[in-house]
């Protein structure tokens, strides 16, 4: 996720700063605080525009055997949204839809978005746990170097935070199947946008243990 992009920062910053003298503690510390404090705000402005604004539908939730992600049906489909109020959008333009395909709309929308957030939480404690594991190491680092300890501690409380998070978004797609394929059958043109598939489910929690036993 782009927004670990900062932790990855100051982790790498810190090599050079160990070798520093009785100060630089400071200085690396007030590094990790600006580093806490970027990942919360970038995380807390991806929260709110997940509710605020339209969300693509047809380009996600995709597994394949090899680990990569599957394209999808067709390339040249239009851009398809739905945005706050249920309504169905391709290529901008609000598709007519009834009381009960809106609510449809809707309900697939907000277990989305719920997905959605849980990747990002699982995206905030990944970087969370990287910065309190080189923080806890920090006079290990400035007395003696850095050695992979650190770098073994970080994985480690990763995958400890991390994996139960995966695991939960792998176990709610079974209700996103669900519903895209409800929707599907009600609305004719969200049909070539529900992409996700059966075997998408089994291969998911078939990833996420290929995964995290190579770590």
């Amino acid at each position: 996720m782009k927004k670990l992009q900062a932790t990855t920062l100051v982790l790498a910053l810190l090599l050079p700063l160990a070798a520093q003298a009785g100060d630089t503690r400071d200085e690396v510390r007030q590094e990790l605080a600006e580093a806490r404090s970027e990942v919360h705000a970038d995380l807390a402005k991806a929260r709110t525009e997940l509710e605020t604004e339209n969300l693509e539908v047809g380009n996600g939730f995709h597994f394949g055997k090899d680990g990569k992600r599957k394209p999808p049906h067709d390339e040249k489909l239009p851009k398809a949204e739905i945005s706050p109020q249920g309504d169905f959008l391709i290529d901008g333009k609000a598709v007519a839809v009834n009381a009960v395909q809106r609510q449809q709309l809707l309900g697939y929308r907000g277990l989305i978005i719920d997905i959605a957030k849980d990747g990002i939480d699982a995206g905030e404690h990944a970087a969370m746990a990287a910065i309190e594991a080189a923080d806890t190491s920090l006079f290990g680092l400035i007395v003696g170097g850095l050695t992979g300890s650190l770098e073994r501690r970080v994985e480690r409380t990763v995958k400890q935070h991390v994996e139960p998070m995966v695991r939960r978004i792998c176990r709610r797609l079974p209700d996103v199947l669900a519903s895209q394929q409800q929707l599907a059958a009600s609305l004719p043109q969200f049909r070539p946008y529900a992409t996700l598939e059966a075997d998408d489910v089994e291969d998911c929690e078939n990833d996420l243990r290929r995964d995290f036993a190579m770590h």
